[in-house]
């Protein structure tokens, strides 16, 4: 039987320790599920060889809810979890959230903000002298100066205000087996791809791309934000892991150096990872205590990792990676085969994908060898991505033939630009007629050109044609699916019009949006540097940013002018744009009057 990594004395004396070799710091509950990045980076770490204990969700009030498990021989490793922690405990208006999905009973305030800094200051108080290793999306993000959305400011890199040892960047394992194998030898931490690390001087200059310095990006002048943006154009075109230099920036009289991505894995790579021992389930100490994130992905498979869109808000491909890795289809099918031996299983996968579904062993023909592109794409598809859809055709085929499965659904949402240049549309008919679970998830985002542009999101019209021949090929297949899209309101770039055109756009073509998203910087993304210095990446020209809580209210209300309870802030928007025609009964009108 297996069991979950160890969280107390007790599961260690069972298993004959007397110490555990790395100690896991996590804001998150432990569950032992490969979605959850602890429990990913913990079994690979006991795969190692090593022996791996988790802390979740201490108390930094109590320094002995640190010491629970003994010292580590080797290093800690510290993540705030799933969800970087200020969004997980406020809302993009800088409201305080009533829940946490991630903590037992979703019970909200069981991670503290900052929790990376937070833990890391623990962790040192606890036991001198036991290095620190930072990693998860809240670390990796921060592995740069950025510019934090909670104080308006460009903070130092996390490795510096945390005064951790290493940040390891991304998707781990790689940097891991290294940092390891160092650590075992007792071996000094340095020029480890993947990771990041503070350096007193730099002794060969020439062998380092040299970003402007903190002081310079932190100047809240025009001058510092021309840096801020020259500093986040160098920054995402150095993350290719083939063609990318060490980056350095100096802070005062020390330097930070972030070396190149560890290479994305092989197939056989990403199978041993999946293939490991994990248990699939909370860990037995949190009894019946439900964890909401856990009931959503409980029954879900990940199949890929990585994204090549490169849109502008979004962090996947500066933390997963822009290369495609995916496991093999033998690996998918032992996964679901495991999963129907489980007691709770009733026969439905909830999600076979990843961060987009239909990428899955798709990529760049030449492996993107010195390729410049920030995007495979935007501004349209490159020639050199193969986006065949074949092998993904044939996993969903032989997943839901899995004795025990009677249905497979693909939930995480796919790219409709690629789903159109699938030309023979087998894998959208096979979609259609097997692997939708009555609502299918695409991603707009916007309507205007020039929104979409700054979000390098192909043009509306080919969101319209997606759902045009979607809808013509569910009648021909007899099936009836709603398509939830997903918008963002208040993205650079974005006025006041431009909302006014995205809500007059909807409502004649009768779509209601649900899932609306304030938009939200974050660090290390191309978006959140338009945010901060209202500057175009490309031409450095000013662009429009609505900053002020009104300004963004104004536009998210538009985005939902088909509720009530949105219809006076609506009515304030349309006046402000000078839309008062929109305003009334008749059939072009968005919302009613008074």
């Amino acid at each position: 039987m297996d069991l979950p990594l160890p969280m107390s004395r007790k599961e260690m004396d069972q298993r004959g320790w007397d110490a555990c070799d790395i100690v896991l710091i996590t804001g998150d509950a432990y569950v032992d599920h490969p979605s959850f990045g602890v429990a990913l980076v913990g079994r690979w770490l006991e795969y190692l060889g090593c022996r791996v204990g988790i802390i979740a969700q201490p108390d930094p009030q109590r320094i002995e809810t640190f010491r629970i498990l003994g010292k580590p021989r080797l290093f800690w490793g510290v993540t705030a979890g799933n969800l970087d922690s200020e969004l997980a405990n406020l809302t993009v208006m800088r409201k305080l959230r009533r829940d946490d999905p991630y903590s037992p009973g979703g019970r909200a305030g069981r991670r503290p903000r900052n929790a990376s800094i937070v833990y890391t200051a623990c962790a040192r108080h606890a036991f001198k002298g036991v290095p620190v290793v930072l990693g998860g999306v809240e670390a990796s993000l921060r592995r740069f100066a950025y510019y934090d959305y909670w104080t308006d400011r460009v903070r130092r890199s996390l490795l510096f205000d945390a005064k951790a040892d290493l940040i390891v960047c991304g998707m781990a394992e790689q940097a891991l087996t290294e940092l390891v194998l160092r650590a075992q030898k007792g071996l000094a931490w340095q020029n480890i791809k993947g990771t990041a690390e503070i350096r007193s001087t730099l002794t060969n200059p020439s062998a380092f791309k040299i970003l402007p310095a903190y002081e310079a990006v932190a100047d809240p002048s025009g001058a510092g934000r021309n840096a801020f943006m020259e500093m986040a154009n160098l920054i995402e075109a150095e993350t290719d892991p083939q063609s990318g230099h060490s980056l350095a920036q100096a802070y005062g009289d020390r330097w930070l150096v972030v070396h190149p991505p560890a290479p994305s894995l092989t197939t056989g790579e990403m199978d041993i990872i999946y293939a490991l021992p994990f248990t699939r389930r909370p860990h037995p100490s949190y009894g019946q205590d439900r964890i909401p994130a856990y009931d959503m992905i409980k029954d879900s498979i990940t199949i890929h990792r990585g994204c090549y869109g490169g849109c502008a808000f979004c962090a996947i491909g500066a933390h997963q990676g822009t290369i495609i890795s995916s496991r093999s289809q033998e690996n998918v099918l032992s996964e679901i085969e495991r999963m129907t031996r489980a007691p709770d299983f009733h026969g439905v996968i909830s999600d076979l994908g990843g961060p987009t579904a239909n990428m899955y062993a798709t990529g760049c023909r030449r492996g993107r060898a010195n390729c410049c592109r920030r995007s495979c794409v935007y501004p349209a598809l490159c020639p050199n991505l193969q986006v065949d859809q074949a092998a993904f055709t044939k996993l969903l085929q032989a997943a839901r033939h899995v004795p025990g499965v009677k249905h497979v659904f693909v939930s995480s949402g796919i790219r409709y630009d690629l789903a159109l240049a699938d030309k023979d549309e087998t894998w959208l008919k096979e979609l259609i007629a097997h692997h939708i679970g009555g609502r299918l998830k695409i991603a707009p985002e916007h309507i205007a050109g020039r929104v979409l542009r700054s979000m390098r999101k192909p043009q509306a019209s080919v969101y319209l044609r997606f759902i045009r021949r979607f809808r013509e090929l569910c009648r021909a297949a007899g099936q009836v699916h709603d398509v939830v899209e997903y918008f963002i309101s208040g993205h650079p770039g974005c006025t006041l019009t431009d909302m006014v055109e995205l809500a007059e756009v909807l409502h004649q073509a009768r779509i209601h949006p649900e899932q609306v998203q304030d938009f939200y910087p974050a660090p290390m993304t191309m978006a959140a540097a338009m945010y901060y210095t209202a500057l175009d990446p490309e031409t450095l020209q000013p662009v429009y940013v609505a900053r002020t809580d009104r300004e963004k209210a104004l536009q998210r209300a538009l985005l939902l002018c088909h509720k009530p309870e949105f219809h006076r802030k609506a009515r304030e928007a349309l006046r402000a744009a000078g839309r008062s025609d929109l305003i009334g009964r008749g059939k072009n009108c968005l919302v009613p009057p008074e």
